[in-house]
């Protein structure tokens, strides 16, 4: 097999698909690796190492598309991409294709396989590709959150730990996932007062047992969020369905309720935000307001810190890649149901139920295709 890894062209995307140490290992596994120059600069990998890994540098993304036969990658494909597109090529990167209908449909009219990080789930319902990426994402959401709530940076002014006589932030967490864990760990090291929404009754009692009473788990309705957001000086939205459009919990009638110079940082806006009034940013142009409110909503925010990520990342993905390898994308997904989880699209079909729920489009199930 030959695995290409082009450079990432989403805006300020630092992250690279693999790291040297997999370069290695694939080509002692008898594959070939094809590396488009500078794609790893901005996680600090220089040509050089994957060079001396066993990995083929080329100039330019045509190169590296053109010779593959798995594409990896970190974010979904942006337009300029779309004509690399072929039957025959699958694509192993985050596709979070829900709020996405014309990539979905480029992926289907070119036949493409396309195998997503954010789908792949164990038995146990975990989302392994997912996980690092959302505990740099929570953790970030609260570094984020803080800097723009500085005055100086558009926010109220607040110093979300308080100080000896003064009052801490408040911060709600909407979901108690791995992204929402991650972001109370961070705001209530700080010393904010925390407060985790979430539906499940039963992970709010892990909560509360993790953190032996220090942050307020409240169960999710729209009375719940509707009163937490007015007390609210960062909101954290981390709900997650796995590859369907996040459910809009903050609706627009809320946000003219929060206070002025208030921070929503929508960490779901991958799947389309749990904002109503959340669209995606860059980092290039991160924030906007909506009734004073400030929305950070950059939906590759875990770019920003692009060598923890791209190795925490590599961590991962990197035992699915080497399958695919190895087996060929038919017989490694036929042989491992996690993976099988992962394919959006096949044969020109839409293969996940949450993604054709979310387009309206119709859902062919996989197993009769392979």
């Amino acid at each position: 097999m030959i695995i290409g890894v082009p450079r990432e062209v989403k805006d300020h995307e630092s992250r690279v698909a693999l790291v040297p140490h997999g370069v290695t290992a694939l080509v002692e596994a008898g594959h070939q690796v094809v590396v488009q120059t500078r794609a790893g600069s901005l996680s600090s990998i220089t040509d050089e190492e994957y060079l001396e890994a066993g990995a083929r540098v080329v100039p330019t993304a045509a190169d590296v598309w053109s010779a593959a036969d798995i594409i990896a990658k970190v974010k979904e494909p942006q337009p300029s991409e779309y004509g690399f597109f072929r039957e025959g090529l699958t694509l192993f990167t985050y596709l979070h294709l829900a709020p996405l209908p014309d990539l979905t449909q480029k992926l289907m009219e070119a036949k493409v396989t396309g195998i997503a990080y954010e789908t792949i789930q164990e038995k146990d319902g975990s989302l392994p590709l997912l996980t690092p990426m959302s505990e740099v994402a929570g953790r970030m959401s609260v570094q984020v959150g803080a800097q723009y709530l500085e005055a100086p940076n558009g926010g109220r002014g607040v110093l979300l730990g308080g100080i000896p006589g003064v009052t801490p932030g408040n911060v709600v967490v909407l979901g108690g996932g791995i992204v929402g864990h991650n972001a109370a760990k961070m705001a209530h090291g700080l010393g904010a007062n925390v407060t985790i929404i979430d539906k499940n009754l039963n992970r709010l009692r892990e909560l509360d047992d993790i953190y032996n009473g220090g942050v307020i788990t409240l169960a999710s309705n729209d009375w719940t969020i509707r009163e937490s957001l007015k007390q609210a000086d960062l909101v954290i939205g981390a709900v997650l369905i796995p590859g369907a459009s996040a459910p809009k919990l903050v609706r627009r009638d809320m946000i003219p309720l929060m206070k002025r110079g208030s921070v929503i940082v929508d960490v779901a806006i991958d799947q389309g935000g749990c904002c109503e009034t959340s669209h995606a940013t860059t980092h290039t142009d991160p924030i906007y307001y909506v009734d004073n409110v400030l929305h950070y909503c950059v939906s590759n925010m875990p770019a920003a810190v692009p060598h923890t990520s791209t190795y925490g990342l590599n961590n991962a993905t990197f035992p699915f890649l080497m399958q695919l390898a190895n087996k060929g994308a038919q017989a490694a997904i036929a042989a491992n149901p996690a993976l099988a989880l992962g394919v959006n699209t096949y044969k020109g079909k839409c293969t996940y139920p949450a993604v054709a729920s979310s387009q309206n489009i119709e859902c062919t199930e996989l197993s009769s295709l392979l």
